[in-house]
């Protein structure tokens, strides 16, 4: 008899995670982003790729490495959420109120309120680049664009971040060791905490379990099943290592007494292809990484340091970008071809865009067909 029930029970649980794939779907809308980079020589043209993620796909945050006007133009009047970047090498020049002014005027002013930014970030990966100069100035170049966004009543809308690099952790395993980089946690992350807490802005990161990953590590970073990494200090197990970054960051920020600070995922991602020899590195466990990491940032289950909470996550990229320098898999983190077709299934294409690309109507209405008789089936069984 335990078998007789078992089975339909398991068949009906199935059935209503399908039923209720849409509401995951809405929840995606408010916490899933995307990196839209431009390094590429055959990309659609910006207003193409604002009307494909508003109209068909679930994506409603998008993350740019500049303030390119043709981009943010045609995401006017989309309700799509999108971060600006200003490029490193302005940050010291930044530092003048002048500057910062004029900056805001030249790229924000003319596409607000139309284009909904939200964010600005000074920099991308700042301390890792071990430059003074930038470095020095970086907390300077915030704050100085800060009093120019209240300057123009842009501050309770936009806010100002910046993202790291994990290199600016000295200890990282176990988790509970997080620690930020002597010199850099007083004289620079300090100060930069305290604007954000000031501003009520996020600490950003960069986290990229493919790059720490190995054959002997590669199903912890692919949230695959694994025996686990036990932190003897907390005596909590982490089973993906996505857990073990955020909380190595959460453990440097709790011992500058920042834990009250959001950590937003900026980037992360994984290439779907790359040279011989890369571990992983293939258009299944791209696809396994991207699909587990929303499910699991979505969740509400948080990470053992930091349970029951959501992350605001940008996937790195949204397309492949041919002329990205270095190795093969830098030019292949890309969620979607340069003609929008999907590289992989993520489940972000709405539902009819997702059957008509797989030109499946048909076999859509054979599936609603059988899920009804399947329920029926559950239910005369129990």
């Amino acid at each position: 008899m335990e078998k007789v029930i078992n089975t339909p029970l398991a068949h009906l649980l199935g059935a209503l995670l399908i039923l209720l794939t849409p509401i995951f779907l809405q929840g995606v809308e408010g916490t899933i982003g995307v990196n839209y980079g431009t390094v590429a020589d055959n990309l659609p043209p910006p207003v193409q790729v604002a009307s494909f993620l508003r109209n068909s796909t679930v994506i409603r945050r998008v993350r740019l490495f500049d303030a390119n006007p043709e981009i943010l133009k045609a995401f006017a009047r989309t309700g799509i959420s999108v971060t600006v970047n200003v490029p490193n090498d302005l940050i010291p020049q930044l530092t003048e109120l002048s500057f910062a002014q004029q900056w805001v005027e030249t790229n924000v002013l003319p596409y607000v309120p139309a284009t909904n930014i939200v964010r600005i970030l000074v920099g991308n990966e700042v301390i890792s680049t071990a430059n003074k100069l930038l470095i020095g100035n970086l907390v300077p170049a915030m704050q100085t664009l800060q009093v120019a966004l209240v300057e123009t009543s842009l501050d309770r809308h936009i806010h100002i971040s910046t993202p790291h690099f994990l290199g600016i952790l000295l200890n990282s395993t176990p988790p509970s060791t997080g620690k930020f980089r002597p010199g850099y946690d007083i004289h620079v992350l300090k100060p930069l905490l305290e604007f954000l807490r000031a501003t009520n802005s996020p600490f950003m990161i960069n986290p990229y379990p493919f790059f720490d990953s190995s054959d002997d590590t590669l199903d912890y970073a692919l949230f695959r099943p694994n025996p686990g990494v036990f932190d003897e200090a907390t005596r909590l197990t982490y089973t993906n290592m996505l857990d073990a970054q955020l909380d190595a960051v959460f453990s440097a920020l709790k011992l500058l007494d920042f834990e009250d600070i959001d950590i937003v995922i900026a980037e992360t991602g994984w290439p779907s292809k790359g040279d011989p020899g890369q571990a992983g590195v293939d258009t299944g466990s791209a696809e396994e990484y991207n699909r587990k990491l929303i499910q699991h940032v979505m969740s509400g289950i948080g990470t053992p340091l930091m349970p029951n909470r959501t992350f605001e996550t940008y996937i790195f990229a949204l397309f492949n970008e041919d002329l990205k320098p270095g190795p093969t898999c830098e030019r292949n983190f890309g969620l979607f071809k340069p003609d929008m077709t999907p590289v992989y299934d993520i489940g972000i294409l709405r539902p009819i865009v997702a059957n008509a690309a797989a030109n499946t109507d048909h076999s859509r209405t054979k599936s609603r067909a059988y899920l009804l008789m399947l329920l029926f089936v559950c239910l005369m069984c129990l």
